[in-house]
């Protein structure tokens, strides 16, 4: 399990990454595109995933699971942060941040 500002400190961990405020959440971004949000009063994040990942890891957990609708056919998947081991959190953080970085940063954290 994992608090929301430990979730903060996992994403800016990443090289090149950068907090700004996206509607009600804050968006975790390389290089300009977003890779995470977080609703802190929830304690959920969105993720950005190919859809293979999120097809994996939301079979993986079940507090892992596509935002519904469009967002979520695109590969944007909800994670409870108070229901998933940190090791998880990271690997799924690791996936998405690879799928929007640039490839050269991208390929510092491919596992």
């Amino acid at each position: 399990m994992i608090t929301v500002n430990g979730f903060r400190k996992l994403a800016l961990d990443f090289e090149e990454t950068d907090e700004k405020p996206h509607f009600e959440r804050a968006a975790f971004r390389v290089k300009g595109k977003i890779f995470a949000t977080l609703l802190e009063r929830e304690k959920t994040v969105n993720l950005k995933l190919s859809l293979e990942d999120q097809y994996v890891f939301s079979k993986a957990h079940p507090a892992i699971y596509p935002v519904p609708g469009g967002w979520g056919r695109m590969g944007m998947t909800t994670v409870a942060l108070t229901k998933i081991p940190k090791l998880l959190l990271k690997e799924i953080m690791t996936n998405a941040y690879c799928h929007v970085a640039p490839e050269k940063l991208a390929n510092k954290y491919r596992l």
